[in-house]
């Protein structure tokens, strides 16, 4: 999978999007440091041992580089930046019943926007998955001749579940 480039500079708002998620009992906020094992059970439970260990890595940042989003007390998605590399998105994941409700977006953005606030003009999404996602949500592009990228050793490590 190719990588995408993100311009930080010219990202959507996300403050709404918040607000409208909030107002459906959604709410997206970052990672506490005793949630670490909650996380890595969501995480292994609904992709892969290897974003869980990966997303893991943001724990260690200052501020934490994770994001979730919870229904109730129930964690429904997360997303991370700068947990394989510095400038890098990702992983992000929602659970499958809660998608195509904008959570995704709002994960992605409220790391982008994070990652502006640091300082970084742009943001790098590794072996991008969901292409026109990316491209719709914050305005992402492809890097040519960037596959197969950083993860090329993942995927035979942790194939992803079925």
């Amino acid at each position: 999978m190719s990588d995408m480039l993100v311009r930080l500079y010219d990202l959507p708002e996300v403050e709404e999007k918040l607000t409208a998620l909030a107002e459906e009992g959604i709410l997206v906020r970052r990672l506490q440091p005793w949630e670490l094992s909650p996380l890595r059970r969501f995480i292994a439970d609904h992709f892969s041992e290897g974003w869980a260990d990966e997303a893991s890595v943001g724990l260690a940042s200052r501020p934490i580089s994770v994001f979730i989003a919870q229904d109730g007390a129930r964690m429904v998605g997360f997303a991370a930046y700068e947990c394989t590399a510095r400038g890098f998105f990702g992983p992000m994941g929602v659970d499958e019943t809660y998608r195509k409700r904008g959570i995704g977006a709002v994960l992605t953005l409220a790391c982008l926007h994070s990652m502006r606030e640091m300082g970084y003009g742009y943001a790098i999404i590794g072996g991008a998955g969901p292409k026109d996602f990316y491209a719709k949500c914050c305005g992402a592009t492809l890097i040519e001749d960037s596959e197969p990228g950083i993860y090329a050793w993942k995927k035979a490590q942790y194939p992803p579940k079925e």
